[in-house]
């Protein structure tokens, strides 16, 4: 299976809960050579499946928890029918991400780091 590159906000907690990725606030992230700016980044999820060009949005999702092993989650994020719903809930949780992640996310950036203390580097 190739390797899934994600690229999200450092300063978002949830999103630090979840997995480690490539912060596009780092010297890691060059936006020239994924083709995606900081800000286009900013307003929605991407991700790069090794030798693809990069996806956004929901989709990241579904090919996130196809590799984690978590496969009624990827079902669910790869859903065509699902998209009304799943579209809008995420655009609005990326333009509110640090407010909704800020209340949630560092309770459950403490819960990931006890059960999982050493989490890998990408999926």
């Amino acid at each position: 299976m190739k390797s899934l590159t994600l690229f999200y906000d450092g300063a978002c907690p949830l999103c630090q809960a979840e997995i480690h990725f490539v912060d596009i606030n780092s010297a890691q992230y060059d936006p020239q050579t994924i083709g995606v700016s900081c800000e286009e980044a900013l307003a929605s999820m991407y991700g790069q499946i090794e030798g693809e060009p990069p996806i956004n949005g929901v989709a990241v999702f579904g090919e996130a928890y196809r590799r984690a092993n978590l496969p009624l989650m990827a079902w669910i994020f790869s859903r065509r029918w699902m998209m009304p719903i799943l579209g809008p809930s995420y655009r609005f949780f990326a333009k509110h991400r640090h407010g909704i992640s800020g209340f949630f996310g560092p309770p459950l950036l403490r819960l990931v780091r006890a059960c999982y203390p050493s989490k890998p580097n990408s999926l």
